[in-house]
């Protein structure tokens, strides 16, 4: 009953998306524009939702720091073995392994594991520290390679390439926007009611920008089963499976995890991979093609199993 209500929750999802899908058939609207509406995605209406949902947030009453070290382990073993998949495949190119570790590993928090969580359990708090743990960690990593290898880096040597790239994955509008929700949280500033409210009204936006973008870019270049390779198939699995599993053992056996945190933690690693891979790819310019598949085949394959995941670990 929680799965079939959760699902509901996802067809404003689906919406969006198809709508970009269609008109990109249809040649309404041209599926290049797909990377006009990612970027203000990832440069603004994102950063808005992210900074005003953290500042409203009770951090102290968020953080259950075994938990999170748990979910934390997890991600790095699930890093690592991604990775050593990637090399093993025969990728060499950091933003390459840099953008799948992404695709395995990280998870769609904001727009899909919200209305789960919200139907399952009432709230979606939990998700919180789990997406700073994304933002402030994961992405921050991934954002670093991604700088330090794009076009026109060669120029410098390696240490001022390096010290540019994570100058640059620090000052990203999506790390910035978390790091003042949390600093403007900690030090109580007061905020005008006007700001909050300018925030949420672009932050809500975010979520169908970033799938109408996704919809563009799949209604031009087409997307079918039957062309999914063995590399979308493994990442699926390991983002759908592996991922939600591994953090089941870890949480629970290694970090004594239990009740509601354990289930908490598994369902997030069981939700597909999110749209910010995506962006991510129109961005940086790398692996674009497979970031759209993975993200679309993950939603559906996470759709799917959202049922036997409920009825695993919610008693």
């Amino acid at each position: 009953m929680g799965g079939a209500a959760a699902l509901e929750k996802l067809v404003p999802v689906l919406l969006a998306f198809g709508a970009g899908v269609l008109l990109a058939r249809r040649k309404t609207v041209p599926s290049e524009a797909s990377k006009a509406f990612a970027d203000y995605a990832f440069l603004f209406a994102v950063p808005c939702y992210l900074f005003g949902n953290i500042y409203a947030s009770d951090l102290a009453a968020l953080f259950d720091w075994r938990a999170i070290g748990g979910y934390a382990a997890s991600a790095a073993v699930a890093v690592l073995c991604v990775a050593l998949g990637a090399v093993a495949y025969g990728i060499r190119e950091p933003r390459a392994i840099a953008l799948r570790v992404m695709a395995g590993v990280q998870v769609n928090t904001a727009y899909f594991a919200v209305p789960v969580f919200i139907t399952v359990f009432g709230t979606a708090a939990p998700i919180f520290p789990v997406l700073l743990f994304q933002v402030c960690v994961l992405s921050l990593v991934v954002i670093a390679i991604m700088e330090l290898g794009r076009a026109g880096a060669g120029a410098a040597g390696p240490g001022t390439r390096l010290a540019r790239a994570v100058r640059a994955s620090l000052v990203t509008p999506l790390v910035l926007a978390c790091n003042a929700g949390i600093a403007f949280n900690l030090l109580s500033v007061h905020l005008p009611k006007v700001v909050l409210d300018g925030a949420a009204f672009v932050g809500d936006s975010a979520s169908p920008v970033a799938l109408f973008a996704l919809g563009l870019h799949l209604g031009g270049t087409g997307l079918g089963l039957r062309d999914t390779t063995r590399e979308e198939l493994a990442l699926i699995a390991v983002k759908c499976l592996g991922f939600p599993l591994l953090a089941w053992l870890v949480c629970g056996a290694l970090f004594g995890v239990r009740g509601d945190w354990l289930a908490y933690l598994v369902l997030i690693a069981a939700m597909p991979t999110p749209q910010n891979l995506f962006i991510f790819a129109q961005r940086y310019d790398v692996g674009v093609g497979l970031s759209a598949a993975v993200v679309i085949k993950s939603s559906v394959v996470s759709i799917l199993l959202l049922p036997l995941w409920l009825q695993a670990v919610v008693s």
